[in-house]
């Protein structure tokens, strides 16, 4: 029967950026990871109004008027606030000595940068850097992934 791997692919591909992370995946059907998915497509899907493109060059401008720029930010929000609860959590049991993952490596350069007033290792540095992960990574590796699936079905003798 055909089907639409997108799903599957974004799925696998976020939590392969999870566990690179966080250091750890989450199971398919978690709901804090289903809404995690879903808040980085809606905002991918926001991206591209001409509300959002606008707020861009003139925040100040649109913080005032409606549209889907306001859902983008409050989206993005909740995803810092899923982000901040790990790095809080990661903070509690870091081993400096046994760095587990991307956020106790950056937890432990945010403790050695710590008399450096130019650092740019800070929790909000920390937060900003794993959405950036999970934006650029989710998206494009899931879509390349979807074109190599179809080059493959065009191509049978190459698979």
């Amino acid at each position: 029967q055909p089907f639409n791997p997108t799903s599957f692919l974004v799925h696998a591909v976020s939590n392969i950026i999870c566990s690179i992370v966080f250091g750890d995946r989450f199971d398919y059907e978690d709901k804090k990871f289903l809404t995690l998915i879903e808040l980085l497509d809606e905002n991918n899907k926001l991206q591209n109004s001409i509300q959002t493109q606008i707020y861009n060059f003139l925040p100040t401008i649109m913080d005032y008027l409606p549209g889907p720029h306001k859902t983008l930010i409050k989206n993005t929000e909740s995803v810092n606030q899923f982000i901040s609860e790990i790095v809080a959590a990661h903070q509690e049991s870091l081993d400096p000595a046994c760095p587990r993952d991307f956020v106790d490596a950056f937890i432990n350069k945010i403790e050695q940068e710590k008399g450096n007033s130019n650092s740019e290792f800070t929790a909000e540095t920390l937060t900003r850097t794993t959405l950036d992960l999970f934006l650029a990574g989710t998206g494009t590796t899931s879509v390349v992934l979807r074109y190599g699936i179809l080059i493959l079905q065009k191509y049978p003798e190459v698979e």
